[in-house]
């Protein structure tokens, strides 16, 4: 027993993805299913490749076929194939969702930069400013009199120069000479290089 069957080859034809997209512009959904089916697998590659996690890929990939639904009104045939725009509108969201993520990682640097608390050795530090006190000390115990007075008061004490003459009733072209000579005597004696 045989049976015949007429096809009608017309009927039993996949639709190209051209013409899909021009059904989903106009709202059907069986054609925005039968479009899913011959792109998503292309799709979610492309964008896996670009973004690596499979699960960030599978969300980018929901948000493009979204994407066209929303938007296949605006394919225009004459510029391009259907796979090549839905292509491209993937690898711009993929690309879009690695700047994202950069720029909220650069961020949350930033932030972590900013709000770490450097620890450090106080008592280290106490102690290191101790000695270094202690230097400058017996350095200036080494200056005279007069150019202790001056750098005392120009730089404990915060006056300008004009101030120290001022405060010790001398002319300020020999108050900036007892700094100047002060000054290079501390040098000396601290041994540092000028």
């Amino acid at each position: 027993m045989t049976a015949e069957f007429d096809f009608d080859l017309e009927s039993t034809a996949p639709a190209s993805k051209e013409e899909l997209l021009g059904r989903v512009a106009r709202g059907d959904e069986t054609a925005f299913g039968d479009l899913y089916d011959q792109m998503a697998p292309r799709v979610l590659g492309l964008v896996k490749r670009l973004l690596v996690d499979h699960a960030q890929s599978e969300e980018v990939t929901q948000e493009i076929f979204l994407e066209i639904w929303q938007s296949a009104s605006r394919y225009e045939a004459q510029r391009g194939g259907a796979s090549t725009w839905i292509l491209t509108m993937a690898h711009r969201r993929a690309v879009d969702r690695i700047r994202s993520s950069q720029a909220g990682r650069d961020r949350d640097t930033k932030i972590g930069i900013r709000d770490l608390a450097v620890e450090y050795d106080n008592v280290s530090e106490t102690v290191e400013t101790r000695i270094e006190h202690e230097r400058v000390e017996k350095a200036m115990s080494r200056l005279t009199e007069l150019q202790r007075q001056a750098i005392s008061l120009a730089y404990y004490g915060g006056l300008s120069h004009s101030e120290v003459a001022e405060r010790l009733h001398i002319p300020l072209g020999t108050v900036k000479t007892r700094l100047r000579d002060g000054m290079i005597r501390l040098r000396d004696e601290l041994g540092v290089a000028s």
